[in-house]
């Protein structure tokens, strides 16, 4: 009886933690890099809004990113890079946020890519209809990369 509960508490666990890395980029983060700090200020992500400055953006959960994909996007190591998150949003060109700062200059910002390290977000943004692709050529090469952005908690 008492191996069958610690069993199902060891289950029970192992599936917390298995969602929980699933939505390691949601709740508040505050800005940490320049870019982060000059443009958006702190940010809030929950499962179907992306706050910047107090005004929300309705964002749509498309499909989680390789340990690969998170490298090219995000210089991270591939051998210790976790998986990272894409999103489709719609933030238009005319949206101004601290300074007077938008996030993808005239264009609208229509993707949005996360990923976290410890206690640090890293979030790029992208325009253009089409997904990005997230090679080191890809993104090297990317007229639709608009800009990455460093956050804490």
């Amino acid at each position: 009886m008492k191996k069958r509960i610690l069993l199902g508490a060891a289950a029970c666990l192992m599936m917390a933690c298995s969602l929980s890395g699933a939505a390691q980029d949601k709740g508040y983060w505050r800005a940490s890099s320049s870019t982060a700090a000059a443009i958006t200020g702190d940010i809030a992500i929950s499962e179907k809004k992306l706050t910047i400055n107090f005004a929300g953006f309705v964002i749509a959960p498309i499909r989680q990113l390789s340990a690969a994909e998170v490298a090219a996007a995000f210089d991270a190591d591939a051998n210790t890079a976790g998986s990272g998150s894409l999103y489709r949003l719609n933030v238009p060109a005319a949206k101004r946020f601290l300074h007077h700062n938008t996030l993808c200059g005239t264009a609208d910002t229509q993707w949005m890519a996360t990923y976290v390290e410890d206690r640090t977000l890293h979030v790029t943004f992208f325009s253009g209809p089409n997904a990005p692709v997230f090679t080191f050529d890809g993104i090297a090469n990317s007229t639709d990369l608009c800009g990455t952005f460093t956050y804490v908690r």
